[in-house]
């Protein structure tokens, strides 16, 4: 076996901490275990609120906050050239060989990924959601993938029916696509030191309380269920326009003292929660990869959840009970729960949570798709553009001439700021421990 190759990595999305959420886990703790296997490893997003400049995080990880302020849904407002300098800044002083970024809605991904192509790098892509293809904002969320996946090195999907969905939204041949599901740390999630007594059974549900995670199914679900068994109790931690909907719900049937609402809860203190529960109940009506469960799974709580997306494919058919996201279908499955809650060993299902996924493991899948990537070949402008032009009669056209100004503009700071001008940074190296643990970073808590 050769010596590993060792890369450099810029990791861009406008979700990242101390913005909390699947997306910002998955490249905070990726990030990390790349740092562990040798690689130099750096962050890009934008900045939020007084978080701005260069910050360094647990594990020596560097984080550019570049100075662009959340538009919408914390996406920064798309410019298309606006962040040109700072990204062709960024990848000359760290010195990188790879830009890798994250999440199909995140608008600073998407002009990283553009900027970087224009100056020969290889980018790869990480989708972590699924889209549909019939309402307007889809079309045209299918269509700006379409053009950053033109030009993609490779493309990671973190579960098979996501990798389907991004096939057909993005035309990339398959061969280009991989899978590699998000993962746990297991050392953070454990199960409650004494199991719990089965006499009152605690339903968890942590989730943003928004329509996507079907915060609507909640309101029918708990009083039908609470209705049938008197001797369950509700535990509801999250924020979001929907709360106001279970607010009225519990007061309506007069639930006060059987469903609890905790509001958002910190990270650090979602195992806390979750070990409080005997079930944990997610009722996503769209979900890629619900990390969620993974998280519940490992704190020994048996699951419930819909099934959509790619959450048939998280865990194995003993460790979780599915149902159609219809109210009547997902009261069965919590009767289903209940009934074999008693045979739920939440000490062996961690165990085999930390066989099944460890970041670790994700981090050297990943490393594979980062050589592969390095190893496509460099195409000239003509060649490049040749790809835009399929992308559709009309949208060809434009890609075409949003790269050709792209190109021009890059020429243009080529000369007004040579590369041999901006200063290469040093690289900062941490002498790691040498357990299996992961780094974990207490100083950049935020809320689910």
């Amino acid at each position: 076996m050769g010596e590993r190759k060792r890369h450099r990595i810029l990791m861009v999305s406008d979700f990242f901490y101390p913005n909390f959420g699947g997306v910002e886990n998955h490249i905070y703790y990726l990030s990390q275990c790349l740092l562990k296997l040798g690689h130099k490893v750096v962050v890009m997003t934008h900045a939020y609120q007084n978080r701005s400049g260069v910050r360094y995080m647990t594990g020596g990880l560097k984080v550019y906050y570049v100075p662009w302020r959340p538009f919408l849904m914390q996406n920064t407002f798309p410019t298309f050239y606006g962040t040109l300098p700072i990204v062709r800044t960024i990848l000359i002083r760290e010195n990188i060989s790879l830009v890798h970024g994250h999440q199909a809605f995140s608008t600073l991904c998407h002009e990283a990924l553009m900027h970087a192509r224009t100056m020969g790098y290889k980018v790869v892509f990480t989708d972590h959601s699924l889209y549909g293809f019939a309402d307007a904002g889809s079309i045209h969320m299918n269509k700006v993938l379409q053009f950053t996946l033109a030009e993609v090195s490779q493309a990671i999907c973190v579960s098979h029916t996501s990798k389907e969905n991004t096939v057909l939204r993005s035309g990339l041949p398959p061969e280009k696509v991989f899978v590699i599901p998000n993962a746990v740390d297991t050392a953070m999630f454990k199960p409650a030191p004494t199991r719990l007594s089965c006499h009152e059974i605690v339903i968890v549900v942590i989730s943003r309380l928004v329509y996507r995670k079907g915060a609507d199914l909640l309101v029918e679900v708990i009083p039908e269920v609470c209705r049938l068994y008197p001797n369950v109790r509700f535990i509801v931690g999250g924020d979001g326009p929907k709360r106001v909907r279970l607010e009225e719900m519990r007061e309506k049937h007069s639930l006060q003292d059987r469903v609890e609402m905790l509001g958002a809860v910190q990270h650090s203190q979602v195992r806390s929660v979750l070990i409080t529960g005997h079930i944990f109940l997610n009722s996503s009506l769209t979900e890629a990869f619900c990390i969620a469960i993974l998280e519940a799974a490992s704190c020994g709580l048996l699951t419930v959840s819909t099934r959509v997306g790619g959450v048939p494919e998280v865990l194995p058919d003993d460790m979780v009970v599915l149902a159609k996201p219809d109210p009547s279908d997902m009261v069965q499955a919590i009767e289903k729960a209940i009934s074999i809650l008693p045979n739920i060993d939440p000490e062996e299902m961690h165990n085999r949570m930390k066989e099944l996924y460890n970041w670790h493991d994700v981090a050297k899948r990943t490393e594979i798709v980062y050589d592969r990537a390095l190893k496509c070949s460099k195409q000239s402008l003509l060649k490049r553009l040749s790809r835009y032009l399929s992308c559709g009669a009309w949208a060809g056209k434009l890609f075409c001439l949003v790269m050709i100004i792209d190109f021009i503009f890059w020429h243009l700071l080529q000369r007004w700021q040579p590369a041999k001008d901006i200063e290469e940074v040093p690289d900062f190296v941490l002498s790691h421990d040498q357990d299996d643990g992961i780094p974990r970073d207490n100083k950049n808590q935020s809320f689910r």
